[in-house]
């Protein structure tokens, strides 16, 4: 009996969106009032281009990879906690600590959500003379 290969099925599986890279461009959109400190395929953190009052560096936002987890920490809400008070349960459900999101997935309308708070954040330190 002669036996066949099974030909593979055409995977129906779709290739995740890039995350991190979606992540990274949230601050990105930012750029001209940043000074990014890293910049590689697993961790991109940024500055504000204007210094604190004391001359040290104003950190803005960060997204680090680790495993499966991608950590994204925006200062913005930390020193501004007012704009969290609008926030989904389920964005607020993602959020460790006081500015850090934690995500493992694509999840379209949190990101969506979450691009509104970074949006707001900038336009709060614009509006203070940070960025």
């Amino acid at each position: 009996m002669k036996r066949t290969q099974a030909t593979p099925k055409a995977s129906t599986e779709t290739v995740p969106p890039d995350l991190f890279g979606a992540l990274r461009q949230m601050l990105l959109r930012h750029r001209d009032g940043l000074l990014v400190v890293h910049d590689t395929d697993q961790h991109f953190y940024a500055n504000c281009r204007t210094p604190a009052a004391n001359g040290k560096a104003q950190f803005f936002g960060a997204v680090k990879v680790s495993g499966r987890k991608h950590a994204f920490h925006l200062m913005p809400v930390y020193d501004h906690s007012e704009l969290l008070a609008g926030i989904s349960p389920a964005l607020k459900q993602r959020m460790q600590g006081k500015s850090c999101f934690n995500f493992d997935r694509w999840d379209e309308p949190l990101l969506q959500e979450l691009q509104a708070l970074v949006d707001q954040g900038a336009a709060r330190y614009a509006a203070e003379g940070r960025l």
